[in-house]
Order: C-alpha cells, then sequence, then structure tokens
C-alpha cells in the first residue's frame, strides 16, 4: 500500500438497533473517531458518521498512510532514586529505561520545567507504522468502546454488542483491512434493505459511491436526509389527505432512526373516539404505535393519521387497514377507561392511594401527599400564593396514579389528572397545578406556569430528596433509579423562573418535618441534600446557562441558599471576566481574601492607629464607595457594584506593595487586618474571590 494518504470506509451491520441508542450512539462517535486517529497519530480530513437502524458507518477521508516516526522526551524518577551512592542505576532507573525502550547508559540527567532538582530523561523512538497495521487495533476497540446503554450476547455468550453483528467492511484505499470484530471477519461486501434488495453489494471503499449503491438497495445511510425524505413524505400527505400533520420534533427524530428507507401511510379512525381527550388520543398514537396524529386548519384533532413504513409498500391500504385495526383497539379501550374512570370522583379515587406504595422504605403515596400537602401550604405562605388553591391542588395532585387511564397510558399522568378535575367542577386553578406540578420533566421542558404549580412542584421535588436521602437512596455513580438529580435540577429551575428567592437550608428543613407517618428527616440528611443542591445548580449555571465555572464557583462560595440571587452574582462576575482589566483587578481583590486565610480580622478599622499614608489612602477610599456599593447590593445590582469595586484596584495594590501587613506592632497588624476584613466583607457579599483561577 503507498503511503500517502487513503480514503477509510467502516461499517458493521446489525439486527435492529433501538431508535435512542442509535442517535446517542452516532453523536458519541464524531468526536470519538478524530479523538482514537488523534490517539493512533494518523491524520486525516473529512470524518462522515452515518447510520440505519441495521448498520453504523464511519468514513474518514484523506486518512494518511503512515504514522509519523515518534521522538518523545520522557522524564523518569529523579537523580537520587535512579542511582545509588555509587553511581549505579537501580531498580527505578532500570525500569524506567526498559519501560521505553532505551538502553540504561543512555539516560541522561536534566533539569525538567516545574520540578526541583534533577531528573533522569530519555528520548523515546517508535517507527512509524503504516495504517493497515494500526487500523485493526484501533477500530476494534472504536467499536467495543461505544458506550451503549445495554448490550446483549448471542451464540454462546462470546461476544457483546448492542445488538448480534452480521456482516463488517473494512476498507482502506480498497484494500479490506485484516480484522474481526464479535465473532466476524472484515471484508467487502455490505446488505441492502432487508426486504427490497436483501443480497451482499460489494464496496471500492469510496464513501460517494457507498452511499449510491446503499441508494440503489432501498438503504438512505445519512439520518438527516431520512429527515427530509420523511418531512417530504408528511407534506404529500397533507396534500392528498386535506389536513396537517400535528408538528411533533421529537416523533419525528424517532421514527428517522426507526426506518432504513421511509414511506408514509396516511389512515383513520372512527370519529366516536375523538369523544376521548385528545392527549389520550395523541399518546394511544404517538407513544404505543408511532403514529403522526392529524389535525385542522383551526389545530382540533381529526381521526387521521399517518404513519411511516419502513419499505415500499406494494399494496398501500393493507399496511393502511392493519394499522387502523391496531389503532382502533387502542383507542376503544382508551374509550373504556374514560368512561369508567368518570363514575369516581377526584376525592374517591384520590382514598386508593392509600393501597399503593411510594417506596417500600417510604410508606404509601397517600402518606407521601399527606406530606406535599403540609409543606406546600407552608411555602404558598413564605410566597403569598392563595394557600386554599395550593392545599386543594396537593390533596389531588396524584390521584389520577389510581384511574385505569394512567395505569394504560403512564405519560398521561398530571394531564388526566386535570382533564378529570375539570370534568368534576374543580377551581380551574387546581386543575393546571395538578398537571403542572410534574414540570419539568425534562431538561427541554419550561417550569410550571402557574404559582399554585410551582408551590406543588417544589414540595413534591423537596419531599422526595428529603426522604430518600434519609433511608439510604441517594445516586450512585451514573444509577439514578428514583430520579433525584432530575428532582433537584426541577426544585432549582422552579425558584429561578418563578424568582423565589426561599432560603433552601429552609425549605430543607422544613421538608425533614414530620408528616404522613413517618419521623422528621436526620440533620446529616439535610446538609446532604444541600451540598447535593449545591452541586446541581453548579452544573445548571455553567453547562446550561454557560456561565464561567470559576465564576459559578466563587458566587456559590459565597453562598447558594438564595438561589435566584447566586445566579445574578455568578452571571456578573462573568461579564466583569469581559473586561480587558478582568484578571488584575481578580488579582487585587483575591489578594485581599488570601491574606486574611487564617488570621482574625474582627471589628472596625481605627484611622488613628493606620501608621503608613498607604494605608490611610485605602481606608478613604473605601470609605467613599461602601454607601454607592451598598445601595446596588441591596437592589441586587451586581454587576454595578463590582464596577463600583474596582475602583479600589489602585488603592489596593499601592496597600499591598508599599505597607507590611503582619505588622510586628501587635495594634498596627490587628487593625490592618480589620481594615482588611472590612473589604473583603464586601466583596464576599457577591463571591469569594478565591476561587478565581487567575
Amino acid at each position: 500500500m503507498p503511503h500517502d494518504t487513503q480514503a477509510l470506509l467502516l461499517e458493521v451491520g446489525t439486527e435492529e438497533i433501538p431508535a435512542g441508542f442509535l442517535a446517542r450512539a452516532l453523536a458519541d462517535l464524531v468526536t470519538a473517531v478524530p479523538a482514537a486517529l488523534a490517539a493512533a497519530r494518523l491524520s486525516h480530513g473529512a470524518v462522515q458518521i452515518a447510520g440505519t437502524p441495521r448498520r453504523i458507518a464511519i468514513a474518514v477521508a484523506e486518512l494518511a498512510g503512515r504514522q509519523p516516526d515518534l521522538s518523545e522526551r520522557m522524564v523518569g524518577p529523579p537523580v537520587q532514586a535512579a542511582y545509588d551512592k555509587a553511581g549505579a542505576p537501580t531498580r527505578a532507573a532500570l525500569g524506567f529505561a526498559e519501560k521505553n525502550g532505551v538502553e540504561v547508559g543512555s539516560l541522561e540527567k536534566s533539569e525538567v520545567a516545574g520540578k526541583k532538582g534533577q531528573y533522569v530523561v530519555c528520548t523515546r523512538r517508535e517507527p512509524g507504522r503504516t495504517a493497515l497495521e494500526v487500523l485493526p487495533e484501533l477500530i476494534t476497540g472504536l467499536l467495543g468502546g461505544i458506550a451503549w446503554p445495554k448490550v446483549m450476547r448471542w451464540g454462546r455468550g462470546e461476544h457483546v454488542f448492542v445488538r448480534p453483528v452480521h456482516w463488517l467492511v473494512a476498507l482502506c484505499g480498497g484494500e479490506v483491512v485484516s480484522l474481526e470484530f464479535a465473532g466476524v471477519k472484515a471484508g467487502r461486501a455490505s446488505r441492502g434493505h432487508r426486504f427490497l434488495a436483501p443480497g451482499p453489494i460489494e464496496l471500492d471503499g469510496s464513501w460517494t459511491a457507498y452511499q449510491t449503491a446503499l441508494r440503489g438497495a432501498h438503504v438512505i445511510v445519512e439520518p438527516e436526509r431520512r429527515r427530509t425524505m420523511i418531512t417530504a413524505e408528511l407534506a404529500r400527505v397533507e396534500k392528498e389527505s386535506g389536513a396537517r400533520v400535528r408538528p411533533d420534533p421529537a416523533l419525528l427524530d424517532e421514527v428517522t432512526f426507526l426506518v432504513e428507507y421511509p414511506v408514509a401511510v396516511c389512515g383513520e379512525f372512527d370519529r366516536s373516539f375523538l369523544e376521548v381527550p385528545e392527549e389520550v388520543v395523541v399518546s394511544a398514537m404517538r407513544a404505543h404505535q408511532r403514529y403522526f396524529a392529524m389535525e385542522d386548519a383551526g389545530g382540533r384533532l381529526v381521526n387521521r393519521f399517518t404513519t411511516i413504513a419502513g419499505t415500499v409498500v406494494k399494496d398501500p391500504a393493507v399496511v393502511r387497514d392493519g394499522n387502523q385495526r391496531v389503532l382502533a383497539a387502542r383507542l376503544a379501550d382508551a374509550q373504556f377507561f374514560f368512561r369508567e374512570d368518570q363514575k369516581h370522583s377526584p376525592d374517591q379515587l384520590a382514598a386508593r392511594l392509600s393501597g399503593v406504595v411510594f417506596q417500600k422504605k417510604l410508606g404509601t403515596i397517600q402518606q407521601k401527599v399527606e406530606r406535599v400537602k403540609a409543606l406546600a401550604v407552608w411555602i404558598a405562605g413564605q410566597t403569598g400564593v392563595d394557600a386554599g388553591v395550593v392545599g386543594r391542588a396537593a390533596e389531588l395532585c396524584k390521584f389520577d396514579l389510581t384511574t385505569m387511564m394512567v395505569g394504560e397510558f403512564p405519560d398521561l399522568q398530571g394531564a388526566m389528572g386535570r382533564r378529570y378535575a375539570e370534568l368534576a367542577g374543580e377551581d380551574r386553578r387546581v386543575c393546571a397545578a395538578i398537571a403542572e406540578h410534574y414540570l419539568p420533566r425534562a431538561a427541554k421542558d419550561d417550569p410550571p406556569a402557574s404559582d399554585a404549580g410551582s408551590v406543588v412542584g417544589l414540595a413534591d421535588r423537596l419531599d422526595t430528596l428529603l426522604r430518600c436521602f434519609d433511608v439510604g437512596l441517594a445516586p450512585t455513580g451514573s444509577a439514578d433509579p428514583y430520579g433525584l438529580r432530575r428532582a433537584a435540577l426541577g426544585v432549582l429551575r422552579i425558584l429561578l423562573a418563578r424568582d423565589w428567592r426561599l432560603p433552601l437550608a429552609a425549605l430543607v428543613a422544613q421538608a425533614g418535618q414530620p408528616a404522613g407517618g413517618l419521623g422528621a428527616a436526620a440533620g446529616p440528611t439535610g446538609v446532604q441534600v444541600l451540598e447535593f443542591l449545591r452541586t446541581r445548580l453548579r452544573g445548571h449555571l455553567v453547562d446550561v446557562e454557560g456561565l464561567a465555572a470559576d465564576c459559578v464557583d466563587a458566587a456559590l462560595a459565597a453562598g447558594f441558599d438564595d438561589v435566584p440571587d447566586a445566579r445574578a452574582r455568578a452571571a456578573a462576575l462573568s461579564r466583569l471576566r469581559a473586561r480587558a482589566d478582568f484578571e488584575p483587578l481578580a488579582a487585587a481583590f483575591k489578594r485581599v481574601a488570601n491574606i486574611l486565610k487564617g488570621e482574625t480580622a474582627s471589628g472596625q478599622p481605627d484611622p488613628a492607629v493606620f501608621v503608613e499614608d498607604d494605608e490611610r489612602a485605602l481606608w478613604r477610599s473605601f470609605g467613599e464607595i461602601q454607601g454607592r456599593v451598598d445601595g446596588r447590593l441591596l437592589d441586587r445590582d451586581y454587576a454595578g457594584a463590582l464596577q463600583i469595586l474596582a475602583e479600589l484596584k489602585a488603592p489596593v495594590d499601592r496597600f499591598f506593595d508599599k505597607v507590611l501587613v503582619m505588622d510586628k506592632d501587635e495594634r498596627v497588624r490587628a487593625n490592618r487586618l480589620a481594615l482588611l476584613g472590612l473589604i473583603n466583607a464586601t466583596f464576599t457579599r457577591i463571591a469569594d474571590f478565591r476561587q478565581l483561577s487567575v
């Protein structure tokens, strides 16, 4: 093989991969492939990642035919550890030489940047290998390293992958890469559509030719192209039917990864099923059958649906009839459940919660509801929200869990509670809060729109957090079976959305009060939950709101009990970072905090004790700005307060340059520490500047 650049084509063919698994894997490979090539010292051009339920495809353009030779300076043990008193090499030196493939006599003694003393060093040289020699290990490591949520074993259980592997293509410069993965040897033959073109397809290694060959075999390998085809198919159905497909981006995403060749088929169902609430009909179509709901020009649901078949349909009527029969059965069940549930009042249904276990260590859901109500009414008193509405919403917030409808359609909890409460004549604010208290369910969800829904949502999540932590159910590693990370983020997002400055410590303490037949959460539990909330708040501010990590750390170190306030301080500090003089300014603030570490700085400084002009100047400068800063802090104008505090930079710098804080005279030293302590106390109302990375 020539050592210039070549094209690499890799395809692993499997049984059908779940849509969610596939989308995540392809997204991960976008970064994993370049990282693996970089680690292997193989330069390359554009990387293409694609896939269908039956295949994952990777193409790399202009892949180097050979690694460059490696010449790397390696640092070993300190000289005193590498040689004994007689100058003979020790086991440390011998091991270092052997590890790097050099003779012990070639080791050198050298100073190393950032370290004290001399160290043993050597130059490790490794000749580059051809891409065909490197790729087998790289590819098997890459495929084996995909982080699937679940994997399978098949045959005798020797192989592990997301689904059984049936074929493997690995071509570099048109030449088959000699490797085996999951019991399958690499070749050059792919396969077409399972039904329309199941035979082998010989490939030459070109990405363009690969795409063309698969299209000819009714496989659209690129997800974005499939999405475009699905959108076009939905538009065709709209034109033919006169109804429009209800927008559903999440379902569109899922269906894109369910098919290799999308074809839309439109069907209909009996109009009588429209008496069932829209959300039930849509859930029956969407969650169970992956059908798109359809509506009229006014946005009202109509008795039509669209399904995306994964193959060209010879007789659309046959497919339509089959889908209609399946949906009719689901909707008939839903209609029956809807009628039966309405034979019982919300209070009657809520009474059944005494027989539903929340968690075996935490009693029933009825006990949880009692705790949530007590906490929600308390929060309502702190926020000025109508306690009557909140109390009633809390009483009914879980009643729909005992309905037949939610038993069959669990994704409708909250939505059915709202609907049944409306039909029973409950206050519309209570009905809205029943549905909203579950929000936000996921990162993309909005928090509750109403105050009552926000209060009940806070109470529900805080109770879950306190009780689960109290009985040892805190998340471990990536495992979080009770959704406590999501619950904590829900608490924080509600507080931020409503701008409620409720102290977290007070909320946690109140949530730990005994209610519903269970004892109070122990003191240490409250500490754990507060730290858990602090960690989630940091992640939200950094990862979601995009604030600088060290600015967030500095703001939270100064306090996070008031969540909206903590965000405001972190945001102001992040904006300060944009100033050209941020680093020297932050360094000046940081010097004040650092010198007080481990020192006692109490009381007011006495101007009569000042000795140096520069300490008097700092005292005057601080006195001139203190009132203005206090006013801005009172208004939570932290950006304005920081702007004023920036005026202290010059006098602070002069103070540290000219004044010895730790004077031998105890009275002078204490007075200077008191001055710095007073200034630092103002700084720390915004942030702990020691946390800044400057």
